[in-house]
């Protein structure tokens, strides 16, 4: 291969690492979950745009970000291997490719599934970037505000069915708010020191260990009954609401195990890595189990 092919190539995987891949999939996997369960119909044309648009607005919501956070990116392992702070791309190169991306996206989201979806999208968007990025060097509170942006893409899949926003929409952009709460939470407590150099806020850094702890708690112990709706609302079926029951009491009975062994950065570790099973297997589980309409 050429040089210039090797150049070209290069410039292309550092562009496609911008949108931050794997965080881009989980949220087309719960916005797929969100179209699926949806009653009322829908193309399968239809459903290509829409999961394209919005992979596409999240993909410039994460260029953003990474632009904005090119220099405190620099003190944290799992990102200073990211273009912009490893110094292979020139930050206004990040800068146009995530406008460029909105640009494309944001109508395509209207065209292809609704305008209400569309505004959802825009929301996400400008909440992520202009609301949660700068407020993470600010408060710890700035976890709440991106739980919205994190939640909105069920409900994006929900409404571009729909077209309304309804109790069962309403009921996942719920249960995918409260996740990530804890699963913040762990990250933040086994990458502290990492946080305190990048000079961002985190609830383990502003109000301790313990208090981290029962936070993780007491959000668990929110989000466990919430996820039964689904099955209440008649979304899903038995199969899903065994699931939910003995994927949440785990859950909560790890948060707790946690919170009254006063343990550290390996139980916060095991709790990251319990949350992203656990988000997987309910979505699945609710998307197989799901209620047909007549």
């Amino acid at each position: 291969m050429s040089a210039r092919a090797l150049s070209q190539s290069s410039t292309a995987s550092d562009l496609i690492s911008l949108t931050k891949p794997r965080l881009s999939l989980l949220v087309l996997i719960t916005a797929a979950g969100g179209m699926f369960l949806a009653p009322g119909p829908f193309t399968p044309v239809r459903a290509l745009v829409t999961l394209l648009a919005t992979a596409g607005t999240v993909g410039a919501a994460n260029a953003f970000n990474c632009y904005m956070e090119r220099h405190s990116d620099q003190f944290m392992a799992r990102t200073r291997n990211r273009p912009l702070p490893a110094g292979r791309m020139d930050p206004n190169t990040a800068l146009w490719f995530g406008l460029s991306l909105a640009a494309v996206s944001l109508p395509a989201l209207v065209l292809g599934a609704n305008l209400l979806t569309g505004v959802l999208g825009l929301i996400a968007l400008l909440s992520y970037v202009l609301a949660y990025t700068p407020l993470k060097a600010r408060t710890s509170a700035a976890m709440l505000v991106g739980g919205i942006p994190g939640a909105l893409p069920p409900l994006m899949g929900w409404t571009a069915v729909t077209g309304q926003v309804d109790a069962g929409g309403f009921a996942l952009f719920a249960i995918m708010f409260l996740w990530q709460m804890p699963h913040f939470i762990a990250i933040a407590l086994f990458r502290k020191d990492e946080y305190a150099a990048a000079g961002l806020k985190s609830v383990p850094l502003e109000r301790g260990d313990e208090s981290s702890r029962a936070q993780v708690v007491l959000y668990l112990v929110a989000m466990v009954p919430m996820t039964l709706l689904p099955f209440q609302l008649n979304i899903s079926g038995t199969w899903y609401l065994a699931t939910a029951v003995v994927l949440g009491l785990g859950f909560l009975g790890l948060g707790a195990w946690g919170f009254f062994k006063h343990l550290g950065k390996a139980w916060a570790r095991q709790t990251f890595a319990y949350s992203l099973v656990y988000l997987a297997v309910l979505f699945v589980v609710m998307v197989l189990d799901r209620v047909p309409r007549g």
